[in-house]
C-alpha cells in the first residue's frame, strides 16, 4: 500500500504544480466582438496556431478571442464587423486578404470578403512579432472562413469599363 499512496501524491503534486504555474498567467481581458456568436467562427478558432514566432497563445476571457505572448503582442477577435470597400491598404497572404490601419498605438489588420471578419491587433510599443510573420501564422485559420470577395487593386480599377 505505501507504494500506491506514494504514486498517488507524486500524481498530486504534478498536478498541483501544473495549476500553479498556469496561475502564473493570467486569463487576458479580451473585449468580444459583436457578431462573436457567429458558428462561422468556430472552424478558425479551433485552427489557430499554439504559438506565432516565440510568442505562446495564452487563454482569454471572451468567445472568439485569442491572444498570443506575456504580454500579449498579438490579440485576434472573430465576429467584427465587415470591411466594406476601402482605399487602405489591402495585402494578400496565402490566399487570404487582410486590410491594414496603422493606428497611433496598434496596427489592426482585417480579413477581407470573409463574414464574420477576423480582426488582429498589433501594439506598436511591443512589436517583437513582425506584422509579416503574424499574417503567414494566422492566413490558413483565417482562410476556414470562406472568402466571399478579393481585395480590388489599382490595375483591376484601371480595367473598368466606362460609364457611358
Amino acid at each position: 500500500m505505501p507504494a500506491r499512496w506514494a504514486k498517488v501524491l507524486g500524481a498530486f503534486a504534478i498536478l498541483s504544480a501544473s495549476l500553479a504555474l498556469t496561475a502564473c498567467s493570467p486569463v487576458v481581458d479580451v473585449t468580444a466582438a459583436q457578431d462573436a456568436a457567429n458558428p462561422a467562427c468556430a472552424p478558425m478558432m479551433v485552427a489557430l496556431p499554439d504559438a506565432i514566432g516565440d510568442a505562446g497563445l495564452r487563454k482569454t476571457n471572451s468567445q472568439a478571442t485569442a491572444a498570443w505572448g506575456d504580454p500579449s503582442q498579438v490579440i485576434l477577435r472573430c465576429g467584427v464587423n465587415v470591411p466594406g470597400p476601402t482605399t487602405d491598404r489591402c495585402v494578400s497572404v496565402n490566399g487570404v486578404d487582410w486590410v491594414i490601419k496603422e493606428g497611433d498605438t496598434a496596427w489592426t489588420l482585417t480579413t477581407f470578403g470573409r463574414e464574420p471578419a477576423t480582426e488582429i491587433l498589433l501594439t506598436k510599443d511591443q512589436e517583437t512579432v513582425s506584422s509579416a510573420t503574424v499574417l503567414a501564422d494566422l492566413s490558413a485559420a483565417a482562410a476556414k472562413i470562406p472568402a466571399a470577395r478579393d481585395c480590388v487593386g489599382q490595375e483591376e480599377l484601371q480595367n473598368l469599363p466606362a460609364n457611358g
